[in-house]
């Protein structure tokens, strides 16, 4: 992992096409800004693992159903 101590106002760039900017520090939280291209998907990590977890979930299902289709 990168860390990197940032200001309000400052940014930094990844892969030169994303941008993330501080935007507002108040006590022991921050506002970021992040600009993408439309194509590229961001989300709250907490809300990506979710995702991740619920697609596994549906490809297990679907296994299954599968297997019994073919057992008949």
């Amino acid at each position: 992992m990168l860390a990197l101590t940032r200001k309000k106002g400052e940014a930094l760039v990844i892969n030169n096409n994303i941008e993330v900017t501080i935007l507002e520090i108040r006590g022991d939280q921050i506002k970021i800004g992040i600009s993408a291209p439309k194509d590229v998907p961001i989300y709250r990590k907490e809300v990506y693992l979710q995702i991740q977890k619920e697609n596994e979930e549906a490809i297990h299902a679907e296994a299954i159903d599968m297997l019994k289709n073919f057992m008949g």
